[in-house]
């Protein structure tokens, strides 16, 4: 039986502590609930933040990442996926999770978002910026959906992941 995949993407370098603390707090949640998690695999920002948490927790973790350089990934990710595509990787990001949480918002964020949109992917955005969410909200209220906490994310994800089914 394929096992569900979560991913979580959000900013890098520029994550701020609310953005780690609540990365952290979701690798531990989708671990606790069997899901694999999925993020871009660098050991900064969200990314290395959600991974260290699924692991913290006894959770698989994958990581996509952008280039060839074995050196930037995150010591928390069990599988790394090389693709030496820069932010092309973003696509197969989405691409491969059952549902994803934005879990604060970048550049690069934003790209994974409008993706899984494109694909028709459902997204939780765990962020407090108000613009955001009207711009995603405005694209395809459908399949946006807004959380105030790792918990709320947690729960609409179980919801994504029920009518998916």
């Amino acid at each position: 039986m394929r096992k569900i995949t979560i991913g979580v993407m959000g900013p890098g370098e520029n994550a701020i502590a609310s953005d780690l603390e609540n990365a952290y707090k979701l690798g531990q949640l989708i671990a606790a609930q069997g899901w694999i998690l999925l993020t871009g695999g660098r050991n900064v920002g969200v990314m290395d933040a959600a991974s260290k948490g699924a692991k913290a927790a006894g959770g698989l973790t994958v990581g996509i990442l952008p280039t060839k350089n074995l050196e930037a990934v995150s010591e928390a990710v069990d599988i790394a996926i090389v693709t030496d595509m820069g932010n092309a990787r973003n696509n197969i990001n989405v691409l491969s999770c059952d549902a994803i949480v934005a879990c604060g918002m970048g550049a690069g964020t934003a790209s994974e978002v409008a993706l899984a949109l494109k694909n028709g992917k459902s997204v939780v955005l765990l962020t407090h910026t108000q613009e955001s969410i009207q711009f995603f909200t405005s694209l395809c209220q459908e399949r946006i959906f807004v959380a105030d906490n790792v918990e709320t994310a947690i729960a609409l994800v179980k919801a994504i992941l029920r009518k998916s089914v």
